[in-house]
């Protein structure tokens, strides 16, 4: 029997029953209570009755070990998701999915906890990285070959996380309020195409509350929903500390508990001792988790055999290639290698693979390859290439609100070091021996899952919080600060807590026990925590400043809120906004070397996690003054972006000659993008998601809809999500939802629609690669709905219906042929009927369109859409 198979299989179903008759209640207790997996107690006990061990792993950029397991918990770090996602290439994903069951089942893994289902909506969002950008049929095309591959090795893979799981500001209590037309045209379909057609294994269900109930207690989503209309037979476990009941969500269709602090286990026996649980609901709910466990779950537990890692790399090494997006190009790249002799590469991660998201998605990689690295290796020893980080490390202090940070290079220890001299104390007030002093880059703490150990992304130079210090501490901070310029200098402390600021004899700010504005719980959870959002105060004050003026500066901070905890702790920032134009003696060395070159490239990041949404869509760290420094001083400057999703490039965008936006691209980042920086490689990758002018400038801007008013988050703007929201809005995004250069063109002339069989309508059209060389174009597919009546025309937003990848030689036609099927689960002619709960075949005038981007279609072509007989009406193409 194949993975394929088990969801309907009659043997199958005898054997889950023969074996069902052989659990014990305790047994099934502990099944479902997650205690049947490696190192748990009695575990044993169970499988002595033919249950297999289970093994769980993180897993959707790569296996996420901790470092005390063989190898030193090394895998291969493929690029993010969201890099998967830019390639717009099911084979290529298929291929992600190999390497991700391969390397799960090689480690002694048997269910992975990935891939993420959960569609890019807000653009601060702290988990887009983990997505496939902001559309369902995107979504669906690469999760279901994704999954087929994962389950191919013999391991389960779990998608996450149901439902509506869209941010990370107030994850574990926030209130999702969803139509359900939205619900069925975006946020299920990629779910239902990796069960229906991925055949997906589990489901997690995720922190949040659905119309007022936790999707663990959520009957209507776990039963009714995914049971009931996507078919779904296999189990579904809970996010990890997701379960706030015992009976409630059993009765809901929860079938496994994932804690360390269970509402199972002991308190579900009693239930069921009390009749307040039947023994028939636990008897299903094992059966849920056995049929895909015994039908298609082989890798065993904790068994390991070396994986193919240089084979893996290399597949590492393609997503990485082909997901960088070419966004501006002025006649700059491909770069010439015989015209070089000395290079400058600048960033604070440019010479390192740090640049990843963080939480439980990071990676620890086997072998990176930076771009320093990989530009050194590609054109060889004639040719200098120089490195300057240009900035601080970045951690998970650029999580936080409020002004860049201070940089190291306008302030010194008394023994002239660049930074400041920190002390941490075991307590909020400063008193008894100290537990460290060291120097510090400036003032930047932000405590919480992002910064644990195996779970942050900051940069390799960045130092980490201290291991030992407790929740509730304090810490302060002294040296001396040098003004760079003259002018008005605008001071900051960002902070939940406590905390004083001096420069010189000035007390500049005073904050006591400053709280977050938003994102904290009303009312305890289960588990007795309370959580805190990103909206963390910031206080400011001005002061007029000469160039070279030096003033003694000291931070107190104590982390004293008694709503702090492990997971979100100490939060604090010294901040500053300088002159207008002002350089930093780092920004100064950065420009000074990129003046002396032939080329620079600029690698700069931002800093994406598990548990918090980002600030701004603006790039921490002072990066954007660094780019802005660099281009002035060498017009052929390239910006590498790494980053997770959209970027806010108005600070620095006209300054670059080119800017690629080469995401989180994992372990071979650096070969890849020497590659296609010299043309080796022609860049292919598309957009997954829009790229917003500014945040202002984005679908989302009233807090009701992100990050939500008292406690819930309105989904009112529908449908209207991503590209669909830009066009319903009038607004035109940075760079469009597809977009992507290349170092050739290619024009698209000639639309026909030609009806097939079962109502089926395929847009034919040509291709011509009007350039010099190879290159790869996707063709994108859209469709305008007639609106439903006595609807406006943004209840029918134009939508993404199919796309055709083409590789074409210079100068190349070729006729492309993109089919919709009404009978797929891509249901492309279709809307969801509220009224009537099931999906409705429209009809009126469509217009289908054909191009390179969801605002870039030079071809359109409009027909009659009746059922099963669509038929043109005219077509008005433009090449």
């Amino acid at each position: 029997m194949s993975a394929a198979d088990w969801p309907s299989d009659p043997a199958l179903e005898q054997r889950v029953e023969a074996l069902l008759t052989k659990l014990s209640l305790t047994d099934k207790v502990r099944l479902v209570s997650g205690q049947v997996i490696l190192g748990a107690p009695d575990a044993e006990q169970v499988t002595a009755t033919g249950v297999p061990l289970f093994h769980l792993a993180d897993g959707p950029a790569g296996i996420r070990r901790m470092a005390q397991t063989s190898g030193e918990g090394r895998a291969t770090a493929l690029p993010a998701p969201i890099a998967l996602a830019a390639t717009w290439s099911p084979e290529l994903a298929r291929q992600y999915g190999d390497v991700l069951g391969a390397e799960a089942a090689a480690t002694g893994h048997n269910v992975l906890l990935g891939p993420a289902t959960d569609l890019a909506r807000a653009p601060l969002a702290g988990r887009t990285f983990e997505s496939f950008g902001e559309d369902p049929l995107l979504h669906s095309r690469l999760v279901v070959p994704q999954v087929q591959a994962i389950q191919r090795r013999g391991v389960q893979a779990c998608l996450k996380h149901f439902l509506l799981n869209n941010q990370e500001d107030a994850r574990h209590s926030v209130n999702v309020l969803a139509d359900q037309r939205a619900l069925h045209e975006l946020y299920l379909p990629p779910f239902e195409a990796a069960i229906r057609e991925g055949r997906a294994a589990s489901v997690m269900a995720s922190y949040n509350r659905v119309d007022g109930d936790f999707v663990c207690d959520n009957r209507a989503l776990l039963t009714d929903v995914l049971r009931g209309e996507l078919g779904f037979r296999g189990w579904v476990m809970s996010d990890f500390g997701a379960n706030q009941s015992t009976v409630s969500s059993a009765l809901a269709g929860l079938d496994w508990e994932l804690t360390f602090a269970p509402q199972w286990g002991e308190k579900l026996t009693a239930a069921l001792a009390a009749g307040e649980l039947k023994t028939a609901v636990l008897d299903e709910m094992v059966r849920r988790i056995l049929r895909p466990t015994l039908g298609m779950m082989t890798a065993q537990a904790g068994q390991e055999t070396p994986p193919d890692f240089r084979a893996h790399a290399q597949v590492a090494q393609d997503i990485a290639e082909q997901s960088a997006v070419l966004l501006k190009n002025a006649c700059l790249l491909p770069l010439d290698a015989s015209t070089l002799r000395r290079v400058a590469v600048i960033g604070p991660d440019a010479d390192s693979v740090c640049a990843a998201g963080g939480g439980s998605a990071l990676v620890r990689p086997v072998a990176g390859i930076s771009v320093l690295d990989g530009l050194r290796a590609r054109l060889g020893p004639s040719v200098d290439v120089l490195f300057a980080p240009g900035a601080d490390p970045i951690g998970p202090g650029a999580l936080l609100p409020g002004l860049p940070p201070l940089p190291s290079s306008v302030l010194h220890t008394a023994g002239g070091q660049a930074g400041l001299r920190a002390t941490y104390w075991p307590n909020t007030a400063f008193g008894g021996e100290a537990l460290l002093t060291r120097t510090e880059p400036g003032v930047e703490l932000n405590r919480g899952f992002f910064d644990l150990p195996g779970f942050s992304a900051a940069s390799a130079r960045h130092l980490p919080s201290p291991d030992t210090l407790p929740v509730a501490m304090s810490a302060r901070w002294e040296g001396h600060f040098t003004a760079p310029a003259s002018g008005d200098y605008t001071f900051s402390l960002t902070c939940a807590g406590s905390g004083r600021v001096w420069l010189g004899e000035t007390l500049l700010i005073a904050s006591p026990q400053a709280r977050p504005s938003r994102g904290l719980v009303h009312g305890e959870r289960a588990d007795g925590l309370r959580w805190m959002g990103t909206g963390t105060p910031t206080f400011t004050a001005q002061l007029t400043l000469n160039a070279g003026e030096t003033l003694p500066i000291t931070v107190e901070y104590a982390a004293d809120l008694p709503e702090q905890n492990f997971l979100f702790g100490a939060q604090v920032r010294l901040g500053w906004q300088p002159p207008v134009g002002t350089l930093t003696p780092q920004h100064q060395a950065a420009a000074e070397l990129a003046r002396s070159c032939d080329v620079a490239v600029v690698v700069v990041r931002t800093f994406e996690s598990e548990a918090m949404d980002r600030p701004a869509l603006t790039l921490p760290g002072g990066q954007e003054a660094l780019i802005a420094a660099v281009s002035a001083a060498n017009p052929r400057t390239v910006v590498l972006l790494m980053s997770g999703g959209a970027v806010d490039m108005s600070a620095w965008e006209e300054g670059a000659a080119a800017i690629v936006a080469a995401w989180y691209a994992g372990e071979r980042q650096g070969a890849a993008l020497a590659r296609l920086l010299l043309g080796d490689v022609n860049p292919s990758g598309r957009l997954p998601l829009s790229f917003p002018q500014s945040l202002a400038h984005s679908p989302l801007t009233h807090p009701a809809e992100y990050p939500g008013v008292e406690g819930s988050v309105r989904y009112s703007e529908g449908l209207q999500v991503g590209y669909r929201g830009y066009d319903a809005l009038g607004l035109t995004p940075r760079y469009a939802f597809g977009a992507g250069l290349s170092y050739t063109t290619f024009s698209y002339a000639d639309l026909q629609l030609v009806p097939g069989a079962f109502g089926s309508l395929s847009a034919e059209f040509t291709l011509h690669n009007t350039g010099s060389r190879q290159g790869t174009e996707t063709a994108q597919v859209y469709l305008e709905l007639s609106p439903p009546a006595g609807q406006p025309q943004h209840a029918a937003p134009r939508k993404l219906v199919g796309w055709a990848r083409a590789t074409l030689n210079a100068g190349e036609q070729q006729r492309v042929a993109v089919r919709l099927d009404p009978s797929s689960l891509d249901r492309p002619f279709s809307r969801w009927d509220t009224a009537s709960g099931g999906w409705q075949h429209a009809d009126g005038v469509a217009r289908l369109l054909v191009g390179a981007s969801s605002q870039g279609l030079p071809l359109s072509a409009l027909f009659h859409l009746a059922p099963f007989h669509p038929s043109p009406v005219s077509e008005v193409s433009r090449p």
